[in-house]
């Protein structure tokens, strides 16, 4: 796998191989009460299971070879960046533990991470810092991340198709994209790109909690957790936090807040 140059600086902990670019300045039984439902007879039906492949194997029968998932972190939170991954996997790639990020362990997922880094054709990352999110909002900062994410492959590795998770994302380079509603759930690409985009935020937020111990971002890596809210009442927001956002916005717009 190839990476790219960029001036931003790398997350901790990152393999080089990944290419990063950065934008600047998410009753048992007994007695059934009245009213209730029956209990179900038999065993519970099995859930249905999910092919991961799906997508990739009918973009390959549509001659596409270099098929790239794309996918997001850190839209929600009230510090740090929003981070966005491009992965190429290869076509006899095998997905073993790797699903949505979200529905992952933090330890699987830095194995996942590896594993994705060592074994795929190529991995772009784009990152979005606060102040950017600050100057054009969340939604727009995120589909920059999504372009750059894309941007920061090799000219030889360019994807034939980009599988987005979500919504239509407006401006990726690429000529052929298809969005999929929950698409880090039915695509392994798009699993892939969300694994490699959760580590590699999650990673920065580690490197953040260094420098602003108080907050304590190691644990909730600037999502909204009461000990998170509870720490900016105390001490106010950091040069991380996202002032374009209602929690972190009302200290510089009234005196009084109700986190």
């Amino acid at each position: 796998m190839r990476s790219s140059k960029t001036d931003a600086p790398r997350p901790v902990g990152r393999p080089r191989k990944v290419a990063t670019s950065t934008a600047e300045g998410h009753l048992t039984s007994g007695f059934i009460p009245e009213g209730s439902p029956p209990k179900p007879k038999g065993k519970p039906a099995k859930k249905k299971k999910i092919d991961l492949y799906r997508y990739e194997k009918d973009a390959r029968a549509a001659g596409y070879e270099h098929i790239a998932g794309v996918d997001e972190a850190g839209r929600g939170p009230l510090a740090g960046p929003v981070v966005a991954a491009c992965v190429i996997l290869p076509p006899k790639f095998k997905a073993g533990e790797i699903n949505d990020s979200k529905q992952m362990t933090e330890a699987k997922r830095e194995i996942a991470y590896e594993r994705i880094c060592r074994e795929a054709i190529a991995v772009g990352v784009g990152v979005v810092h606060h102040e950017k999110i600050d100057e054009i909002n969340i939604l727009q900062a995120t589909y920059v991340a999504m372009r750059l994410a894309i941007s920061t492959l090799e000219p030889d590795i360019r994807p034939c198709i980009v599988l987005v998770d979500g919504n239509p994302v407006p401006g990726l380079p690429c000529d052929n994209v298809k969005s999929i509603v929950d698409g880090d759930t039915f695509s392994v690409s798009i699993a892939a790109a969300s694994i490699i985009a959760k580590v590699t935020r999650d990673r920065f937020m580690l490197h953040m909690d260094r420098h602003y111990p108080q907050y304590g971002f190691a644990k909730h890596k600037g999502y909204s957790a009461p000990v998170h809210l509870a720490a900016i009442r105390e001490h106010g927001p950091c040069p991380i936090h996202r002032r374009s956002f209602q929690r972190i916005a009302v200290f510089y717009n009234q005196t009084t807040l109700d986190l």
